[in-house]
């Protein structure tokens, strides 16, 4: 392990002033617009700029085939869909990130908020929770605005029946920002479940699962170290909330109103002792929770695995 090199392995180059250098550049899919799509296209997207300032965006998904102003109908859930990445990696044009939504949108069905959000280290944490909390409040203003809300959601989707629905760091934000939002008035909106697929949490201490995973091919533990050098602002360690939520605070008093959570995993994910130890938690705590585990499949194995990845789809649409 001593000449193993995590910046390398994650095609980074760490430079002076603490930001990085990414020398993958990932192919990335254009949004198809409001209203052209293509013969068998099962899906349209489009994008929205968020915050300028911050320069935060989101690409919304619906499914291309819809009926118009039927009131018999029932609308589609809305899922906020935050993407995996390691903190570092991806955008929601990432064509990895981009035919995820496509799958989720289509099969759920469902009207997906796919948000950009700011990346580590260039913004550490808590920056893509409040981006986030921005997301979700865009999407109330949309339900408040009759006259210039944004039709997709207005139109198609049930502003009471909206998830938060995070991938890997994508399930840390999902959950820290659900936390946030039990702050802010939310109503038309309402957070209906929280999804966390194969989420990403640590510690100071190593558990048994990251012990013997520490050389995981495509995970390894010192990866997983670097990230959260990445993620955490200076001066906070691994044991802090945003990292280790099993951690005791004043935050653990809200953990019982968050409503449902879905929390998938897989047995060859180094992370699974904390996604399990997480579960446990939020039973103790009186949340209602699905846990949907299997001892076969690694971290992000729905990538290369297109059966896991219908599978967890399916958890999903029994979920919402």
């Amino acid at each position: 392990m001593s000449k193993f090199d995590p910046y390398e392995h994650l095609n980074v180059v760490l430079n002076q002033d603490g930001s990085i250098s990414r020398l993958l550049d990932f192919p990335t899919t254009q949004a198809t617009g409001d209203q052209h799509h293509l013969p068998g296209q099962a899906v349209v997207s489009k994008d929205i700029t968020l915050n300028e300032e911050k320069k935060t965006w989101m690409r919304l998904y619906r499914p291309s085939k819809l009926p118009s102003n039927d009131k018999s109908i029932a609308k589609l859930p809305i899922i906020v869909y935050l993407h995996t990445g390691g903190w570092i990696h991806f955008s929601v044009a990432s064509t990895i990130i981009h035919e995820s939504c496509n799958q989720l949108c289509s099969e759920v069905p469902s009207i997906v908020v796919a948000l950009d959000y700011g990346l580590a280290p260039e913004n550490k944490l808590p920056s893509q929770y409040h981006d986030t909390v921005d997301a979700v409040l865009w999407i109330k203003n949309q339900a408040l605005d009759r006259v210039n809300g944004e039709k997709w959601l207005r139109e198609y989707g049930d502003f009471s029946r909206c998830y938060l629905y995070g991938v890997s760091c994508g399930g840390n934000i999902a959950f820290n920002s659900a936390l946030k939002l039990l702050d802010k008035k939310l109503e038309p909106l309402r957070i209906n479940g929280v999804i966390l697929n194969q989420p990403l949490f640590g510690g100071k201490m190593r558990t048994k699962s990251e012990m013997r995973l520490a050389t995981d091919p495509f995970f390894p533990l010192p990866v997983i170290d670097v990230l959260w050098d990445f993620a955490l602002p200076k001066g906070i360690d691994r044991d802090h909330r945003f990292c280790n939520p099993m951690m005791n605070g004043p935050y653990r008093d809200k953990i019982n109103k968050l409503g449902r959570c879905l929390v998938i995993g897989f047995g060859g994910d180094p992370l699974v002792d904390r996604q399990q130890e997480f579960v446990q938690m939020l039973v103790k705590e009186g949340v209602m929770v699905e846990a949907r585990f299997d001892d076969v499949g690694f971290h992000g194995i729905e990538v290369v695995d297109s059966r896991r990845a219908a599978a967890i789809i399916n958890f999903v649409k029994e979920f919402v």
